[in-house]
Order: C-alpha cells, then sequence, then structure tokens
C-alpha cells in the first residue's frame, strides 16, 4: 500500500466540510457539522428510523492468488467538545490540586483574546493485521477498538499571571468494530468485504439532539485498502468479462477507487465522497479549505476581504481556521494567480469528415 500517495487524498476527505467559509463559530453555516461519512452509534440510528447511519461497507475484487495479502485501516475524526468558563472561586480560595470552581460562559476574553465554545476534533485510526485473500473465504476476521473518555483542563493566564478563565474539552468514549470477509467468486478473484460498526454505547438516544450524538460518533468515516500480490479491479471500469460481479459489489454509505498514479491497481480509497478512480488535489492548491479544493480561488479571495475582526475570530476559533488564514495571507502573488485556471493538456481537433 503506497500511503505516500493517498494520504493527501484521505486528508482532504477526512476534513471536508470540518469548518465551512468564513470559517467563524458565529456564522450559521458553522453551527452544525457537515461532515461526509459520520457513523452515528446504533441506538441512536435506530431512534432516527435509519436516517442516520451506523455502518459502513466497502465491497471491492482482487485479482490475486493464494500469496496475495490485504491491508485494511480504517480512519475517521473523532469530535471533541470545547467549553469555556469564568472562574467563580479565587484559585487560592480551592483546595490544593483541585481544579478551581467555575461557570460555563459563551466566551472569555484575556489578553485581547476571545475564547469561546467549539467542536475541536482528532484523528483516529484503526490497522488491521495483513491478512491471506484466499484464507478470508473460510470466515470472517475483524478488530474491535475502542477510544476512552477523557476531559483536559487548560487554564487562561493574563498578563498579571492569573487564572482568568479555563477552556474544558472533553471527549467521549468511541467504541467500535471492523469486520471484514472475503470470497473466492473466480478462479483468481476473490470480493472482499470491509465492514464498520460504531457499538459506541448510548443510552439517551431517544431524548439527545444530533449534536450530542454526533460526539459518540465516528466523523468523515473511511477506508483504505492495500495489496501485496495483487490488483484491484476498477468498480467503474471493470474488464467486461466481469461487469456484473463488478455491479454486484454492494457498498453502503461509501465507493472504492483506486488512488496513485494512473494505473496502479495496488490501492483503494473507499470515500464518503463521490471520486473517479484516481483523484488528484490540483497542485496549484496551496493547503486545505475544507471547503471543495475546485473553488481554492474564491476561497482564498473571500478570505483576504474578512474584516479584521473576522479574521481575528477566524484565528481564534479553530487551529486548523489559523493556519488556514495565515497560508492565504502569506500567499504569494503568483501562486495566487495559478488558482485562476490552468491549461492541462491539448489534443488536436480531427477534420470531421465530407
Amino acid at each position: 500500500m503506497n500511503l505516500t500517495t493517498v494520504e493527501r487524498i484521505a486528508k482532504a476527505v477526512l476534513y471536508e466540510g470540518y469548518m465551512l467559509y468564513p470559517y467563524r463559530p458565529s456564522s450559521v453555516k458553522n453551527q452544525q457539522r457537515w461532515n461526509f461519512g459520520v457513523l452515528c452509534p446504533q441506538s441512536y440510528s435506530e431512534v432516527q428510523n435509519g436516517t442516520e447511519a451506523w455502518i459502513m461497507q466497502t465491497e471491492c475484487l482482487v485479482e490475486g492468488s493464494s500469496q496475495t495479502g490485504l491491508e485494511v485501516r480504517v480512519r475517521f475524526l473523532q469530535l471533541v467538545a470545547r467549553s469555556v468558563g469564568e472562574l467563580t472561586t479565587p484559585v487560592n480560595e480551592s483546595p490544593p490540586g483541585e481544579v478551581p470552581a467555575f461557570r460555563l460562559v459563551e466566551k472569555v476574553a484575556v489578553n485581547d483574546r476571545v475564547y469561546q465554545p467549539w467542536q475541536e476534533a482528532i484523528e483516529r485510526e484503526v490497522s488491521l493485521p495483513v491478512y491471506n485473500v484466499e484464507a478470508l473465504s473460510h470466515g470472517a476476521v475483524g478488530k474491535v477498538f475502542g477510544f476512552p473518555a477523557e476531559k483536559q483542563f487548560e487554564y487562561l493566564i493574563d498578563n498579571l499571571g492569573q487564572i482568568a478563565g479555563v477552556i474544558v474539552r472533553e471527549r467521549r468514549a468511541i467504541c467500535g468494530a471492523v469486520e471484514v470477509v472475503g470470497k473466492q467468486v473466480e478462479d483468481g478473484l476473490f470480493k472482499v468485504s470491509v465492514l464498520i460498526r460504531n457499538t459506541t454505547p448510548f443510552e439517551s438516544a431517544q431524548e439527545s439532539s444530533r449534536d450530542q450524538a454526533l460526539l459518540s460518533s465516528m466523523v468523515s468515516a473511511h477506508t483504505i485498502l492495500g495489496v501485496k500480490d495483487g490488483r484491484f479491479v476498477s468498480l467503474l471500469a471493470p474488464p467486461v468479462q466481469i461487469t456484473e460481479l463488478a455491479a454486484s459489489c454492494k457498498n453502503v454509505g461509501t465507493w472504492p477507487v483506486l488512488v496513485g498514479e494512473e494505473g496502479q491497481c495496488d490501492t483503494v480509497l473507499s470515500s464518503p465522497i463521490i471520486l473517479y478512480d484516481y483523484p488528484q488535489i490540483a497542485p496549484e492548491s496551496a493547503g486545505d479549505l475544507f471547503d471543495g479544493t475546485e473553488i481554492d480561488e474564491i476561497l482564498s479571495l473571500r478570505i483576504m476581504t474578512l474584516t479584521d475582526d473576522e479574521k481575528r475570530e477566524m484565528s481564534q476559533s479553530d487551529e486548523r481556521a489559523r493556519q488556514v488564514l495565515e497560508r492565504t495571507e502569506s500567499m504569494p502573488v503568483e501562486q495566487l494567480m495559478k488558482l485562476h485556471g490552468v491549461l492541462r493538456r491539448l489534443r488536436p481537433l480531427k477534420e470531421e469528415s465530407a
């Protein structure tokens, strides 16, 4: 598996919709999550009558032999609830070793910087051992995984060296399972299935909002598959003799495409965003904008026209948004002009026959 080749595409999928222009928590668009590939807890999905998924399934075809190995990696974002609070008890009156008493507020201003609630995210990856494709036909294999809950406190220190507020970052436990199944459908041809489930306990499903369920969800979930001593078959353009077998592959909430250099068939990205085989990030793109790489130019220009107050909120709301702002404001004119358009190739115009 060539992870170097697939990494940029997978990152773009992972963060698509993470934060939308104008990249501020106060904007209406950022009042709710727009990520693709969300797998909610099973109990919440059932309460929503299946409109919110808890299962993702990838099926694809592999040409191989008894020597062919299969690699599987599952990636997703886990949301972290960030709250801000102001102290209600002086620090020197708090018992040693205990968190000072505070109350949650909409914003805290410290040293000319404003802190406010937001949902941050951390990247998660579940890697499975290399499986023999032929052996998969004898029974399902997989992995049960879990990430524990955690709460962290960050104290905000003012210019006098005093604690002026607190940032609370809290993430819930997430549990899941990955199951891999194989089946030989023809001599030298195997159908491989990868099933991802969100098995996180979620007892308050009936009363919970989607925002609450998202904190126990796998966000932007996708699967990366690789083969050794074998090759994947394109489901978009399969060989004619196995068209029906390719059409029989059942993909739920995702779609596998070949990634890498044109013609390589050793790596597949199964993405919740519709892609073609061998997707690429335009070399003119300076970095992620989380809002569709095809519109880098207009997003960059819009960021440049934000007011100073809007830019301040953008830079203070999220570390990734801050990086977007700094990268855009420091972009050389030559780089900006490249975003306007580029001619990739020319082809001769054939004259119509008389």
